[in-house]
């Protein structure tokens, strides 16, 4: 194999070639591999194209999005679902003109490439590349923003009122799926537009998933489908019986008209049409030419309507359609096989050294209690999953329900733990104050991906955590500043009696030894991670250890000796050991992965202002920017935000003269 090319042997993914570009990798698909797709440069080009045209290109699209991803990482399985959909969805409706929101954004890869980012496509969820979610500001033709589910009925709704009070005469379209209609999001919305009983068009994509396998009275619900073979034979045997007596005909029409009522009694339809929508499905969400007729009759539909498609997750590719949770998201795979490559062995994850350690914590303890909202496997919790089902729940994506289920649970004498991703904990800030925090109830909040999680971008980073908890009366808040420390902190939680946060980055520890059995931290008591006399740095979480090697490669470089002080909690503060190492050091950094705003550096600052400290202290704050931080890999958005290894020691030599 000659250079840089590789030639892939399955034929279904043609031929991928690897080019250098100014010393990045990226995905180049052969001239030969494509017939189809090329000649689609605006979305109006798709209407014109023959059934079997669109088939060859919704293989065409699934082949290079399988590329991509395998190269970038990515939201696999759900892309693939939507091929036909999207296909369908631009056979009748005008992007440039027409409003289509998607929901779960990570569906929206197909609608990528069919509206003027093919020639980009291959930097998807790279710095500087595309996003992996739909984003307004990348392409005229994403309507709206998104990258937290359910919200696609509201913002529809709220487009299709616009429309109407301005005079104007377009459709707005939601597509919601993946899981998103268990959240009680979606219900309000719909609630509201059927109330309203303007134009609007739902499109629900039922591929019985949401990250995870679907749970939950409703997605048992959704699953119930009118179009099984024994319904169809009964149907049909039933048809011909009657229409073998005497005025058959006349009882026929009686049927046909209570066929509806029969209809609803055995599917979704009576839900979606009890919020005064009209229903139609299900509908083969593969099959574009009848989906294509079945949105041009929408068109002409007054009022709501709701068009349920059934999809199969990972449609097109095999490993993905075998296991679709473990390519919803996925990093870098081989396409022929679907097997990861994982070069060397890495250190275990924060995300896994939390399940474990709750696992285990629970076996010596059965009033513990694990909640997920629609995320098992992200969160670590698969293996807690498997060896106590019965004290584990998840919840479906509705992380209101969830942090006031575990408030319940907690009232009544059991110790919850919510393991959420950062971002999405946001979500349930109300019930964080009122229902745990103000009862004071032992709730345990379990904050994954804390800081920038890299390629998912802005709407997935954990920037905001320590902002917006620190200042709720009741909770202590920590962050462990390795792997080794989790364990002991999701102890020290477990052993209050009021509600406590610990928050963790996405990622790899560092490789140091975890205690066989954790013992609880005293509460608000940190440690010193680095010795040193000229200056100090104060860290939590993430930062701690790059703050270390920062240090120790300053020492070397200029003899200049920093120490470094692990807070471990950022409420309460160790306020007693900070104030006497203000009386030790003049020159303070301080290092968080979370945005400076009313973060742990502004607590720090806080702290010793009220405490008169102040005086003849020089103090510097490292964080997260006032932005919202693109995509990009974690370790490239550290360096660019200045908070990685070579950012504090910037920051130190710049604070110390040097």
């Amino acid at each position: 194999m000659a250079g840089n090319e590789a030639v892939l042997s399955m034929p279904t993914f043609g031929v991928i070639r690897q080019a250098q570009e100014k010393d990045q990798q990226m995905t180049v698909l052969s001239d030969t591999a494509l017939h189809i797709l090329p000649r689609i440069q605006t979305p109006h080009d798709v209407a014109g194209l023959t059934p079997e045209e669109k088939a060859v290109l919704a293989e065409e699209i699934r082949q290079v999005i399988i590329g991509t991803v395998s190269m970038n990482g990515g939201h696999l399985a759900p892309s693939l679902g939507v091929v036909e959909l999207t296909l369908a969805l631009l056979s009748v409706f005008d992007p440039g003109r027409d409003r289509l929101v998607w929901d779960v954004g990570h569906q929206a890869y197909a609608y990528k490439l069919l509206t003027g980012r093919q020639e980009n496509f291959h930097t998807l969820r790279t710095l500087h590349g595309i996003s992996g979610f739909p984003r307004p500001a990348e392409s005229p033709y994403d309507h709206f923003g998104v990258g937290h589910s359910s919200t696609s009925i509201s913002a529809a709704l709220g487009m299709a009122m616009a429309r109407d009070r301005k005079g104007e005469d377009h459709d707005v379209v939601a597509i919601i799926g993946d899981g998103s209609m268990t959240a009680g999001l979606a219900y309000e919305g719909l609630n509201q537009a059927g109330g309203w009983g303007g134009r609007l068009i739902v499109v629900l994509n039922d591929n019985e998933m949401s990250i995870s396998k679907n749970v939950g009275a409703l997605s048992l619900f959704l699953s119930r489908k009118l179009n099984q073979r024994w319904v169809k034979r009964f149907k049909k045997d039933m048809e011909n019986w009657i229409s073998s007596f005497p005025f058959g005909g006349d009882v026929m029409g009686y049927v046909k008209r209570g066929e509806e009522s029969f209809k609803s009694f055995f599917t979704p339809g009576m839900l979606f049409e009890a919020f005064r929508f009209n229903y139609l499905g299900p509908i083969d969400g593969h099959d574009t030419a009848r989906l294509t007729e079945v949105f041009k009759e929408v068109r002409e539909i007054e009022g709501p309507v709701l068009v349920h498609v059934l999809t199969k997750k990972g449609r097109g590719y095999a490993p993905a359609e075998k296991n679709p949770t473990y390519f919803h998201g996925v990093g870098c795979f081989e396409p022929e096989t679907g097997l990861v490559e994982k070069p060397g062995v890495c250190p275990p994850s924060y995300t896994q050294v939390f399940g474990r350690a709750l696992t285990a914590l629970a076996k010596d303890d059965a009033r513990v209690m694990a909640i997920t909202a629609a995320m098992p496997e992200g969160t670590g919790l698969s293996d807690f999953s498997a060896a106590m089902p019965e004290r584990f729940v998840d919840v479906g994506i509705c992380e209101q329900h969830a942090v006031t289920f575990a408030a319940g649970l907690a009232k009544e004498g059991f110790k919850p733990v919510v393991a959420v991703y950062s971002t999405f904990l946001q979500r349930s800030y109300d019930q964080i104050v009122h229902d745990v925090c103000l009862q004071n109830l032992p709730v345990t909040f379990c904050l994954d991906r804390a800081g920038l999680v890299g390629e998912d971008g802005a709407t997935h980073h954990g920037a905001f955590d320590l902002s917006y908890l620190r200042h709720i009366p009741h909770l202590t808040v920590m962050a462990p500043g390795s792997e080794a420390e989790l364990p002991g902190m999701l102890a020290t939680a477990l052993a209050q009696s009021g509600p406590v946060a610990i928050r963790y980055p996405r990622g790899a520890g560092e490789g140091l030894p975890l205690p066989e059995k954790p013992e609880p931290l005293p509460i608000g008591k940190g440690e010193m991670a680095r010795p040193g006399k000229d200056g100090l740095v104060v860290a939590i979480g993430s930062r701690v250890m790059p703050a270390v090697v920062a240090a120790n490669e300053l020492a070397a470089e200029t003899g200049r000796e920093v120490a470094v002080f692990n807070a471990r909690f950022v409420k309460p503060l160790p306020r007693e050991q900070l104030l006497a190492l203000a009386k030790e050091f003049p020159l303070w950094l301080t290092a968080e992965e979370n945005v400076l705003q009313g973060g742990f550096g502004s607590a720090v600052l806080e702290m010793l202002a009220d405490a008169g400290a102040l005086t003849g202290l020089t103090v510097r704050r490292l964080g997260l920017p006032d932005d919202f931080v693109e995509h990009g890999a974690q370790k490239a958005l550290r360096a660019i935000c200045g908070i990685d290894k070579d950012g504090i020691k910037a920051a130190l030599r710049a604070l110390l003269g040097l």
